[in-house]
């Protein structure tokens, strides 16, 4: 079932939203070479335990995971994507790191994440990186009253391919507000004009992940970490979007 939020929810939300846009913050300053997954994640325990927050990754026991999760951060370094497990690794010159983090304030989630390429940069992904961003603002303008879900996947798509990436259905976006997995799912490939109708007070976090070279994915034996089947690079970017009557409002954007 969706549920439509209020304008005084979605404006509990954003204050869930700007914590974890400034955590994000901190992570991307920290994600340095030599720096231990094991200090990023500590880091983010720390500002959670402060703030009087709820961490949703912690305990978490979904069905496609090896439950429970213990940890209160995704890190998922170079062909990881996606629910990668910190452990104890230290980044390395051009390691692409993505950092996933999802927070509950007074009872209102935020979700969002973003990749970064640790020192030298590698041209190819940078470009990888850059694309999810740019499939992520695609997606958010369209997420507007009146349009489908399947303008965002198909948004997403589009530029996946512009940029010849290969999109895995697997996992994508969804629903949030009171708990960090809500309705509708919300794809990274569609069709224009298909699925769910936008309505004001729809609230989603889109989150395009693209590997460079295949739509494949395997987990490590932890249960958790999802990686490229064939070994190459990958990329996330996310953020929790409102619709509005207004135009789309990002709730988990940096200030």
């Amino acid at each position: 079932m969706v549920e439509l939020k209020t304008p005084a929810e979605i404006a509990r939300m954003r204050v869930a939203g700007r914590f974890v846009a400034d955590v994000l913050t901190d992570l991307r300053d920290l994600a340095r070479v030599g720096v231990n997954l094991l200090e990023l994640e500590a880091h983010v325990r720390e500002r959670i335990r402060v703030r009087g927050a709820q961490s949703c990754y912690w305990d978490y026991t979904p069905s496609f995971g090896r439950g429970p999760f213990r940890n209160t951060v995704c890190l998922s370094v170079n062909d990881a994507v996606l629910h990668g497990l910190p452990f104890d690794y230290a980044l390395r010159d051009g390691d692409v790191l993505s950092m996933d983090l999802a927070v509950g304030i007074d009872g209102w989630v935020a979700d969002s994440a973003t990749t970064v390429v640790v020192g030298s940069a590698d041209a190819e992904d940078v470009r990888l990186v850059r694309a999810t961003e740019q499939a992520l603002a695609a997606a958010i303008a369209v997420a507007v009253p009146g349009n489908r879900i399947g303008d965002i996947s198909a948004a997403i798509a589009a530029v996946a391919h512009e940029h010849g990436y290969p999109v895995n259905t697997e996992f994508g976006g969804h629903g949030i507000g009171r708990t960090m997995h809500e309705d509708p799912h919300v794809s990274n490939y569609g069709r224009p004009g298909r699925g769910y109708r936008l309505r004001p007070g729809l609230v989603i976090a889109i989150e395009p992940w693209f590997a460079r070279s295949t739509d494949r994915i395997v987990t490590d034996p932890d249960g958790w970490t999802i990686r490229s089947a064939d070994g190459s690079r990958t990329a996330h970017s996310e953020h929790t979007v409102a619709v509005t009557p207004d135009g789309p409002q990002v709730l988990t954007r940096a200030r």
